[in-house]
């Protein structure tokens, strides 16, 4: 089978063949239809890197079919099911059915598309991070950041009727997208101070609730503006990753604050795995129009090149494995 690698070198994404993965007693083999590629981890943790990488990180989203099953989870899944996998871009992924932060198989609806149920995990995570500050219907909440991450987090956000939510992004594509799917202001940095006009907005007060969902570079100024949102008794939620170097934390402006970093999962994995598919089901959580691209898994490389070179035109980025 071809799966995508990165050996040594930088942008050095390849598919190499190897052999057909084996299937553990408790492990599910799924034959891929497609898979997502995550811009932030994919690229600023892959991509950009000099050493060879992990294959077994190369991606975390596919969706297809059941191939087969080991004997212990032979009454969970089927030969042929329709499901998502937590695994890399492969044309075959075997994974056990349930990892320590919840299931790694999950089958998919009928009314619910290959392509959709690949954001299936990025949106579960969604869920979780609007979840866990604990929105109130009175709050003021502020994304900053508006690509998948904070998308996902916008409309997991709207679930928890605030009485305001506030998208910030430095492309103007991602701010009218952050209006279209429910944020009541956006703000483009590259024409107006973020820290201003949220302040503005809120009467001098700041927002009850930041995501910061920037990451990697951007993310350095991102999370200082951030933390001059946050109204005192708020909650500063740092979601990005991959800045390369020590974000620049103030100590006397974050007294009175909270922060928050990554999860806080109080639900199982499958409970908050199962709501986020009812979400979806429901049109509440919304996907489809997210996927700007889709490529063939041969040309995985120019996938990774457009993420890289030409963010402003790309969004959700699909490999499809098969027809």
């Amino acid at each position: 089978m071809l799966r995508v690698a990165k050996p040594e070198g930088f942008g050095n994404i390849v598919l190499e063949e190897v052999p057909m993965p084996p299937v553990g007693p408790q492990e599910v083999r799924v034959r891929s239809k497609v898979s997502l590629i995550s811009r932030g981890s994919e690229i600023l943790r892959r991509y950009m890197r000099e050493e060879e990488i992990n294959p077994a990180i190369m991606g975390y989203s596919l969706a297809g079919v059941v191939d087969a099953v080991g004997s212990e989870v032979a009454h969970r899944f089927q030969p042929g099911d329709r499901v998502m996998a937590v695994a890399p871009h492969a044309q075959y992924a075997v994974q056990p059915s349930e990892g320590y932060d919840g299931p790694r198989v999950w089958p998919i609806p009928d009314d619910i598309s290959f392509e959709e149920a690949t954001f299936l995990p990025l949106a579960k995570s969604g869920v979780i991070w609007a979840q866990s500050p604990g929105i109130r219907p009175r709050h003021t909440v502020v994304i900053m950041g508006q690509g998948l991450v904070g998308n996902l987090v916008l409309q997991a956000a709207r679930q928890h009727l605030c009485e305001r939510i506030i998208v910030v992004d430095a492309i103007a594509k991602r701010c009218q997208q952050g209006l279209d799917y429910g944020a009541d202001h956006a703000i483009d940095v590259n024409e107006t101070d973020p820290v201003e006009r949220v302040m503005e907005l809120t009467e001098g007060e700041g927002a009850d609730i930041v995501f910061e969902c920037v990451g990697g570079k951007p993310g350095l100024n991102s999370f200082a503006q951030a933390q001059q949102m946050v109204r005192v008794g708020g909650t500063l939620h740092l979601i990005g990753l991959y800045h390369g170097q020590p974000l620049p934390l103030d100590a006397a402006r974050m007294q009175r604050r909270r922060m928050l970093g990554g999860y806080f999962q109080e639900d199982p994995g499958e409970v908050m795995m199962a709501r986020t598919v009812e979400l979806m089901q429901a049109g509440k959580i919304r996907v489809k129009p997210m996927i700007s691209h889709r490529f063939p898994y041969q040309q995985a490389k120019e996938a990774f090149d457009l993420l890289y070179e030409r963010l402003s035109e790309a969004m959700g980025v699909l490999l499809i494995w098969e027809e």
